[in-house]
């Protein structure tokens, strides 16, 4: 049992300690499952996510919790007593809720040795795939409710990461992009990174500069009529592009 649990036990939710700087967020309560709690037990809920800035509502929906925080759902079945005469509908409702959320968590109190063994029998005899869903087996209440907090912290925390490492590439690509434009136009006889910017900021890309008119480059553009010339035979007369480019500085120094 102790190697299933292991396999179980989600590493973001290691330790029985309040939360700091969580973040906040939003904290759906299935309305039914608050109902069958004791009142001290939802206090102490209500009185851990206030703490950590956590809105709680209670909402009539699928699982017990839904979380949403850094922009990501998770969602969560609490099973705060194991029994084994409903052990059958118990696994049924996670197969079937398993297949409606992507991010889907159970977090299952098992206080005793008898319970942690009866759970391990039942996990096979229904059929459950390790990790799909995570089981996260627990020995009490408050251990099970932070650990669902902590759960729901760290994938919005990841969540948050891989939106900054996203900008990051991007801004990346933009800045090759822009390279590769520069280098492009800049091979223009005559234009220098100074008309390039300016052509990139009025007109856009290669393409569309190659299409505008000398006129449209002079009304948008504080580009001189040679150089607007230079730009439309560029990019319109074969003898013009393929032929050698020699610029006129380098025309003078011959």
């Amino acid at each position: 049992m102790a190697n299933l649990e292991a396999t179980y036990i989600d590493s973001t939710a290691q330790n029985h300690s309040t939360l700091t700087n969580s973040g906040g967020g939003v904290c759906m309560m299935r309305t039914t499952w608050r109902d069958e709690q004791h009142p001290s037990f939802i206090d102490f809920i209500s009185s851990f996510l206030s703490a950590n800035s956590i809105r709680l509502n209670f909402v009539p929906i699928a699982p017990d919790f839904i979380f949403n925080c850094g922009g990501v759902s998770v969602a969560f079945i609490f099973l705060t007593n194991l029994d084994s005469k409903y052990l059958s509908p118990m696994f049924s409702r996670v197969q079937k809720l398993k297949g409606q959320f992507a991010n889907l968590y159970v977090v299952i109190i098992l206080p005793t040795k008898e319970q942690n063994d009866l759970f391990a029998r039942s996990y096979f005899k229904y059929g459950m795939e390790l990790g799909k869903p995570t089981f996260v087996p627990v020995q009490d209440l408050e251990m099970g409710f932070e650990k669902i907090v902590k759960i729901a912290h760290s994938r919005g925390v990841c969540k948050r990461q891989d939106a900054v490492t996203k900008l990051k590439v991007e801004k990346k690509h933009s800045v090759q992009r822009m390279d590769l434009f520069l280098k492009v136009v800049t091979s223009i006889p005559g234009l220098d990174n100074h008309d390039a910017n300016a052509l990139n900021q009025a007109i856009g890309s290669v393409e569309a500069i190659a299409k505008a008119s000398k006129e449209y480059i002079l009304e948008n553009t504080d580009l001189s009529a040679d150089k607007a010339e230079i730009i439309s035979r560029f990019f319109r007369d074969p003898k013009f592009y393929l032929g050698p480019k020699i610029n006129r500085s380098e025309k003078q120094l011959i």
